[in-house]
């Protein structure tokens, strides 16, 4: 059989659902179309959706591990 149960595979299911999180973040864009506030003189616009980047890389890096 495989590693776990069914019922093992169903919980790691849930996990995907992190993976959902960086495209409501960056697609909800009257949340983030503003200028202020600056990051080392970066509007917020351009560093919020960089962070998502970011954030993006590390919880695709977590569910990997999570379901692996």
């Amino acid at each position: 059989m495989g590693k776990d149960s069914g019922g093992g595979r169903a919980r790691r299911r849930w996990w995907y659902l992190l993976l959902v999180l960086p495209y409501i973040a960056v697609l909800w864009v009257p949340f983030y179309n503003r200028f202020d506030p600056q990051v080392a003189g970066i509007p917020f616009f351009y560093w919020y959706q960089f962070l998502w980047v970011l954030l993006g890389a590390v919880l695709t890096w977590v569910v990997y591990r999570k379901t692996d």
